[in-house]
């Protein structure tokens, strides 16, 4: 099937169709994909046939993607939507595909040899032969014949039934079960030490050898991946497949559910947030023509036109900087957003005047030092996790206690300049609440904010207490994720 246009000029009603539930689903997933930029991959598939899938999906790619972290989402419905190997492209009649095409060679060779495979057929292969054939595709980096035995593993092993409510990782654990692909990157090793001459690799041979056969492998290993993916879509249909498949954005992470490689992930979008993010912020700080006109002014500069008024002088407004005191809970229930939450205040701490910060459980601890010694700011929330004195007696959270203690110690140090944050999700473990000190607080301070990590629908239900503190703050916040930590800290700054 090729992408080829109507007497209009457009892709063909069936493709508009297709591009537009891929556009949808795309949005469904979190990524910001505008009008323009959806006429702009219309435009672009014209010039390319589907056939060419890493050229066409690199097109939708180069007009869709604006952000790296979501080149990972993005991949994942391309492969639902545009399966060359789906029921929703089968090609013209009179053609046939290369995975066709060599599918038929194999059984006229077997057929003519009259081999083990009994007949010709590939179904008629015992596991041993589909593992030797896997074995010489391997060694001969046979990608035409890695797919048809993928096809093959899957059909044979995978024990796909239509309509079975099972998610493609089972099939995929039992189809891998069955290939034992550990064993055979052995079996490649030494069978490639038998070939090489003097019947030996040096060490360099044999590490380049075994790279090439890893990645082998592991390309194989996708086709068996996109071979499960087929088959679910062609029995679950397209939009279901995506709506199962779909993972958030790293800044729609939660950072109190997140994976090990979730966290990899959000570590990796911070710092590209923390450059945009510092980039406006600076232009919000830059003057504009949004204060009262200067009458003096105008007048004056109207000299030079005999008197007339031609060119009206405004009184721009210079914002401060405010100083900033964070207040963080790093006990473990809160502790990752607690975390990333101090990498993005210093990493933009150049739009404040002055930045401080504590950290409490059931004692607190200030800990700002820990960022001015170094400039590396990961370094600086290891010392904090390790080093920080924040455990008064059993090491629960005791809102009431850390907030006593940090009134008696810096109290003093909050003035009408300074912006408070208190991070946390205000599981008090039925202590005393203390709230006075945060009406202190908010009495003294030029603003006080409550970043809560929860859903609002968990907010004052058990031994939260985040309800007796809110009402004396300027505002108790949502963050549960990059996205929403970044929509307030551009507020706040």
């Amino acid at each position: 099937m090729s992408t080829t246009t109507n007497i209009s000029g457009r892709p063909p009603t069936s493709m508009v169709d297709l591009l537009n539930g891929f556009v949808i689903e795309l949005r469904n997933a979190g990524l910001p994909v505008s009008l323009t930029e959806n006429l702009d991959a219309m435009e672009a598939v014209q010039h390319i046939p589907i056939e060419d899938r890493d050229a066409f999906k690199y097109a939708l790619g180069a007009t869709l993607i604006k952000n790296n972290a979501h080149w990972r989402a993005f991949e994942t419905v391309f492969e639902v939507y545009f399966s060359l190997r789906g029921p929703e492209y089968k090609l013209a009649e009179g053609e046939e595909s290369e995975l066709d095409d060599l599918w038929r060679e194999m059984q006229e060779g077997d057929q003519e040899g009259e081999g083990a495979a009994g007949g010709g057929a590939m179904d008629a292969l015992t596991p041993e032969e589909i593992a030797q054939m896997l074995m010489q595709a391997l060694l001969n980096g046979d990608e035409a014949m890695m797919r048809a035995l993928a096809k093959q593993a899957v059909k044979r092993f995978a024990g796909m039934e239509p309509g079975r409510p099972v998610g493609g990782t089972y099939y995929l654990y039992r189809t891998l079960r069955n290939l034992d692909l550990d064993g055979m990157l052995d079996q490649l090793m030494e069978q490639t030490g038998q070939d090489a001459p003097g019947g030996e690799l040096t060490n360099l041979e044999e590490r380049l050898e075994r790279d090439e056969f890893e990645h082998r492998i592991d390309e194989f290993k996708k086709e068996i991946e996109a071979e499960i993916r087929r088959r679910l879509v062609a029995d679950r249909g397209v939009e279901a497949m995506a709506k199962t498949l779909r993972k958030p954005l790293p800044e729609d992470v939660e950072f109190m559910h997140a994976s090990r490689d979730e966290m990899q992930s959000l570590k990796k979008a911070l710092q590209p947030l923390t450059r945009k993010l510092a980039a406006r912020l600076a232009r919000k700080r830059k003057h504009g023509r949004k204060g009262p006109l200067d009458f003096r002014n105008t007048v004056r500069h109207s000299l030079s036109y005999g008197g007339v008024p031609a060119e009206p002088k405004f009184k721009y407004p210079r914002p401060s900087k405010p100083e900033l005191m964070v207040v963080a809970d790093i006990s473990g229930s809160v502790a990752a957003f607690a975390r990333f939450t101090l990498m993005l205040v210093y990493a933009i701490s150049g739009q404040f005047s002055k930045v401080r910060s504590f950290v409490f459980i059931d004692g607190i601890d200030e800990v700002t030092e820990y960022f001015r010694a170094t400039e590396d700011i990961q370094e600086a929330i290891h010392r904090v996790n390790t080093e920080a004195d924040v455990v008064w007696v059993d090491g629960h959270s005791d809102y009431g206690h850390a907030f006593e203690v940090f009134w008696e110690r810096y109290g003093k140090d909050v003035g009408p300049k300074t912006t408070v944050l208190l991070l946390g999700d205000a599981r008090n473990n039925y202590h005393a609440s203390q709230s006075w000190v945060v009406k202190e607080m908010h009495h003294k301070a030029r603003h006080v904010y409550w970043l809560n990590p929860e859903p609002k629908s968990y907010w004052n239900t058990g031994d939260s207490i985040v309800g007796d503190y809110g009402a004396h703050t300027d505002g108790v916040y949502e963050c549960r994720n990059l996205r929403q930590l970044e929509s307030f800290v551009e507020k706040l700054a």
